[in-house]
């Protein structure tokens, strides 16, 4: 496989004008060229799997704005399936903590979670070191962008460096902010009522809080949620408030991908919400919208797709 070469300046992390400072991506984890380029393959190689069948790339396509393609739950090694929905992936840098029960805390250590999975890419630090050591080209690959051979930890940090440059902030929703173009009246009603009744949690420009949640979905959660990780009570079925950016290529919603539209989405908290002792303090209950505001909720959020993000040859899988 022919690997495409980066010109030495492109992978520098472009902080968008109206975006906060990135955690990542700069200072000492700027991404070099090499660096970016074997993220970028390893990212995509399903040989890092048990069996050499699933990769990164499996269940984060860049066409559904690196979420899986449209299915509930996402199918690892042997057919194996796991019990939330892969979320999109964009703009890591400015995240301080990873999954959704918020379990993993930085960058460099997320991948161990899908690539040690059982029910994901079930592999092993053996496994993963012997495959690239005995390969024809990722011994000089990780020559080039570390200095020595591969270890499971330079694996690590390749695939932050590539993760890293995974930013969305080219919507139409960022080319008005930028005064670039107007909404319509549709859109422009939608974001107000978005800013009235969804911005406390899905804060922009980044469209989440990194907060937990649980946003009534059942008055008992199979699902423990944060609570996995915090053993609070009060965490039981509160999830990560999710990065909204390209949403409507990303279906279905919800932890569990139980919700199969974006409309549907709209519906439950205009309706659905069950109010019980763990509902978040945020969401007293079901918002009531009409069907017209519901329709202009679903119009504004449309316009968080990046269609440049979703076709940006630097992100898409090495020909």
């Amino acid at each position: 496989m022919k690997v495409q070469e980066l010109e030495p300046e492109s992978p520098a992390l472009a902080v968008p004008a109206h975006f906060p400072a990135p955690l990542y991506g700069t200072g000492e984890t700027a991404p070099t060229a090499a660096g970016f380029e074997l993220g970028r393959r390893l990212f995509y190689d399903p040989g890092l799997s048990i069996d050499g069948t699933v990769s990164c790339g499996t269940c984060h396509a860049q066409v559904h704005a690196f979420a899986d393609h449209n299915v509930p739950v996402s199918a690892g090694v042997g057919g194996a399936l796991g019990t939330r929905n892969s979320p999109a992936l964009s703009n890591l840098a400015w995240y301080p903590t990873f999954m959704a029960d918020g379990g993993i805390t930085h960058l460099e250590v997320m991948p161990l979670a899908p690539l040690m999975s059982p029910v994901e890419m079930a592999a092993n630090n053996e496994h993963i070191v012997s495959y690239l050591r005995t390969h024809l080209v990722y011994p000089r690959l990780f020559e080039n962008a570390f200095g020595g051979e591969p270890t499971g930890q330079r694996v690590l940090l390749a695939l932050a460096q590539f993760q890293a440059m995974l930013v969305s902030a080219n919507s139409r929703y960022d080319q008005q902010v930028l005064g670039q173009t107007d909404f319509t009246e549709t859109e422009q009603r939608g974001h107000d009522l978005f800013v009235a009744h969804c911005s406390t949690c899905h804060t922009e420009p980044l469209f989440t809080d990194f907060s937990y949640a649980n946003t009534g979905l059942d008055s008992v959660s199979q699902d423990p949620g944060r609570y996995r990780v915090t053993l609070d009570p009060l965490d039981r079925g509160a999830f990560k408030v999710p990065n909204l950016r390209n949403i409507a290529l990303t279906r279905p919603y919800m932890h569990d991908g139980r919700l199969h539209t974006l409309r549907s989405v709209v519906d439950h908290y205009a309706d659905g919400v069950i109010v019980h002792p763990g509902l978040d303090e945020r969401l007293p209950g079901p918002l009531g919208l009409n069907e017209q505001e519901r329709k202009d909720l679903v119009a504004f959020l449309e316009t968080l797709t990046d269609h440049e993000y979703l076709a940006n040859p630097r992100l898409a899988e090495p020909r």
